[in-house]
């Protein structure tokens, strides 16, 4: 008797955390711009814009493996600086846009993918020190959230460098040189309702062999 509670429970909650899937997706190039090359935040909202990048690679989607070539587009517009600078690094606070687009290649949606904002601070880090590094880069990571291509809510997280911006740092515009973001996918209800009542059926037919 046991043994079929057991299943019963399993039925109903392995849907829940074992079948999240990951969507990862590649972007290059493009051009990340500040809305200001001010370095104070008095009286002024800053933010950083990406446009141009191109989606690149897409591994996961919808249970494939991966997917290479001109397959969409990937922007966003950060929300406000709330520390430090633009040319030193800082932190951005939630808001903002993330847009994942596909083309309709290599099994995508011809449309909007992912559209959402992000949703915690977003770090903007140099990877050494402005005047004195020979090459500096930068990476912005943050957490994003919003609406899945079928309109489920989805959330996960994005990392993006620039190419070198020099010893003097950025300046207010710089081309990207890739970008990684992965999405955290949870089958649909009614999938996962199907898997549970298979599930509790199993648990039926287990039952009916412990009484024979």
């Amino acid at each position: 008797m046991k043994r079929i509670v057991l299943l019963t429970l399993l039925a109903l909650t392995l849907p829940l955390a074992a079948f999240a899937d990951e969507v990862d997706f590649v972007n290059t190039g493009g051009t990340l711009t500040a809305n200001t090359t001010t370095t104070t935040l008095a009286g002024t909202t800053v933010n950083l814009t990406l446009s141009g990048s191109q989606l690149t690679q897409v591994t996961g989607f919808n249970g494939m493996g991966m997917t290479q070539g001109t397959l969409g587009t990937v922007a966003f517009t950060t929300g406000a600086l709330i520390s430090g600078s633009t040319l030193l690094g800082g932190t951005f606070g939630p808001g903002g846009s993330f847009v994942i687009m596909g083309n309709g290649q290599g099994g995508l949606p011809n449309g909007v993918i992912f559209s959402g904002t992000f949703t915690d601070n977003t770090t903007w880090t140099p990877s050494g020190t402005i005047g004195v590094s020979a090459s500096i880069f930068y990476t912005l990571s943050g957490a994003i959230s919003g609406t899945w291509y079928n309109g489920m809510t989805v959330n996960g997280a994005t990392t993006q460098i620039t190419f070198d911006t020099g010893k003097n740092g950025f300046m207010g515009s710089v081309g990207l040189g890739s970008g990684n973001t992965v999405i955290t996918v949870t089958p649909e209800p009614g999938t996962l309702g199907l898997l549970g009542t298979g599930m509790v059926g199993l648990a039926g037919i287990v039952k009916k062999k412990f009484k024979v």
